[in-house]
């Protein structure tokens, strides 16, 4: 695991230092290690660390090509080769779920220690989401970067990237909790397909998923009351500052509910439902 010699133990340097990494199955890898040495004790959390942006992150391959959004075709996944496409695309999710939680551990200091705990387990979760993926798109012939995608996770985390409330609001309440709406459906497509195999990968990803919404909003929530912040009024505000995606429905209720949204957030959302 790379870590620097001036703070061989410091977890949230080491954070820093996979984020850097561009292979993302040794970035998978060491992500693991990375949490269950924190989890062990194995090695500190320090809050009070502050650490300078190197630039250029995060670490990636050459391939896939960025591309914008609207230059991306759907697929059906009635062939292998557009469920492969399928599974390259949530690949690409992961793995920006990795750097993604990667960079609120080293990015944001003076949290609570279980703030980079938590941040480390989700990071350690999104690779094993990363890892599954990899290996069932090698099934079918393929590998990760074999197809183009978009950087639209990555692009929200630069935008709040001087400000944790933002960020705890925009990218796990936000982009990550539109993964729990989503992967019913395609778990769903993927089964009438007959591709068990990729629906099970589905399975794992949502029930870690709303885990993974759970501690977002609860990190949010945590740092709205040290703030008398009202969630509801600002979590409007920071969505319309920072330009987040609008929502639509469809939309996972009984999801969000476990990922921590509350009644008000729900109804709110119900409003929104196109399928209602």
């Amino acid at each position: 695991m790379p870590n620097s010699p001036s703070s061989p133990e410091c977890a949230r340097r080491s954070a820093l230092a996979i984020l850097c990494e561009r292979d993302p199955a040794t970035k998978a890898e060491q992500a693991r290690a990375l949490y269950e040495a924190a989890r062990v004790g194995a090695l500190r959390i320090d809050p009070a660390l502050a650490l300078s942006d190197p630039g250029d992150l995060p670490g990636r391959p050459a391939r896939p090509e960025l591309v914008e959004p609207s230059s991306l075709k759907r697929r059906g996944m009635q062939s292998e080769a557009g469920r492969a496409v399928l599974l390259h695309a949530l690949a690409h999710i992961e793995f920006n779920a990795i750097n993604l939680a990667l960079d609120a551990v080293w990015r944001f200091p003076s949290m609570p220690g279980d703030f980079y705990l938590d941040w480390l387990k989700v990071a350690a979760e999104e690779a094993h989401h990363f890892s599954l993926l990899s290996a069932r798109l090698s099934e079918f012939g393929h590998a990760y970067g074999d197809f183009p995608a978009h950087d639209g996770l990555w692009d929200m985390a630069q935008r709040t990237r001087a400000d944790v409330l933002a960020r705890m609001a925009l990218v796990p309440r936000t982009l990550e909790a539109r993964g729990l709406d989503a992967s019913p459906p395609i778990r769903k497509r993927l089964a009438q397909a007959g591709d068990h195999a990729s629906a099970a990968i589905l399975d794992v990803i949502l029930r870690d998923e709303i885990g993974h919404v759970l501690i977002g909003n609860r990190w949010f929530r945590h740092l709205c009351d040290e703030a008398s912040l009202d969630p509801h009024t600002t979590y409007e505000r920071l969505a319309e500052q920072y330009h987040a995606p609008k929502l639509r429905g469809p939309f996972n209720f009984e999801a969000r509910r476990d990922a921590g949204f509350d009644e008000a957030e729900l109804r709110a959302l119900a409003g929104l439902d196109d399928s209602a």
